[in-house]
């Protein structure tokens, strides 16, 4: 149990690492919340699947979910 445990922190920390780099990798926000104020057109406009940033907002969602669940799992097995 002790050795799973190791195991799922170290891929915690792996994942924290990760995500921390992937989020300072992403451009900033200059308009503010232009997404929601009215700049959605720009934001869901064509092309913006394949740039960088979108990739990267992805890549971000999908790592928070992993750090998460690693998180949740660890809780788990503390508590046992």
């Amino acid at each position: 149990m002790d050795t799973l445990k190791l195991i799922l922190l170290i891929f915690q920390m792996i994942s924290c690492v990760v995500l921390t780099v992937v989020i300072i990798l992403q451009n900033g926000a200059e308009d503010g919340l232009g997404a929601i104020a009215g700049g959605s057109d720009t934001y869901l406009g064509k092309g913006k699947a394949g740039t960088l940033d979108a990739k990267l907002s992805r890549l971000t969602k999908w790592i928070a979910a992993v750090f998460v669940l690693l998180t949740l799992f660890v809780a788990l097995l503390g508590s046992l």
